[in-house]
């Protein structure tokens, strides 16, 4: 069998089960271990497919975690990207602060600071608040899974604001298909503060290169990427990079 037929018989087996296990792509079409996974890695930096413990699922909204599921992973990576994103931000600046477990890492590193911050992330106001930071939160609908103020009402409130700098988390960083997230209600606040915004971050570990999520919202070189460490130096030749002193 061909590698190209291969994919289209694991991308069709996606379609009709959403996760499919490393043992069903063996047994369904009769290939080794070693060729299913070496496919399913092709498949997942081509963004067709998201590798999970133990097999592959499709990159869209349907998979979205909650913000308390996400909170315990990659914990000292979001640190350390935190840490180098709150270096940035000078004295009196305005920064918008895009609602995640990441963006919220930056919070501890503005302790503080004479600076405004806009947010769309519920889970940001405690932080913030102990944190003594001048907070503003939009209005608008709120995504209990994430945290996050979503809807046409938080976009008629941000469209008011003009930042300095802007923080923003993304599901997914593609040399192709710019930056992603599963929600395209969350998309269009992250598309809309990266415009009112003179300077954009995308803050993103490095598991988060190479995938593809359900919606885009920029692309690759409009933002300036912050990782702990970038495994991928054609993401340097595409746009700024940021990484985080090992």
């Amino acid at each position: 069998m061909l590698s190209h037929e291969r994919y289209e018989l694991i991308l069709n087996l996606l379609k009709r089960k959403d996760v499919v296990k490393l043992q069903n792509i063996v047994d369904e079409l009769g290939i080794s271990e070693s060729t299913a996974r070496r496919d399913l890695n092709y498949l997942e930096k081509k963004g067709r497919l998201e590798r999970v413990h133990g097999g592959a699922r499709l990159p869209d909204g349907r998979f979205e975690e909650d913000f308390e599921s996400k909170n315990v992973q990659n914990q000292s990576e979001k640190r350390r990207i935190g840490e180098l994103a709150g270096k940035l931000v000078e004295e009196g600046e305005c920064i918008f602060l895009d609602a995640g477990t990441t963006t919220e890492a930056i919070i501890p590193y503005l302790k503080g600071r004479d600076i405004t911050v806009v947010t769309n992330g519920t889970t940001h106001i405690p932080v913030l608040g102990r944190a003594g930071i001048k907070t503003y939160i939009l209005e608008g609908r709120i995504k209990h899974k994430t945290g996050a103020i979503v809807g046409s009402e938080a976009i008629q409130s941000l469209l008011k604001y003009n930042f300095d700098r802007c923080f923003i988390g993304a599901n997914g960083v593609h040399s192709e298909r710019g930056y992603t997230t599963p929600d395209a209600e969350e998309a269009d606040i992250k598309r809309r503060a990266i415009k009112n915004s003179r300077r954009a971050y995308i803050l993103a570990d490095s598991k988060k290169f190479g995938r593809v999520s359900f919606v885009g919202f920029g692309d690759i070189e409009e933002c300036v990427i912050i990782t702990e460490q970038l495994k991928d130096e054609r993401f340097r030749e595409l746009t700024v990079v940021k990484e985080c002193d090992r």
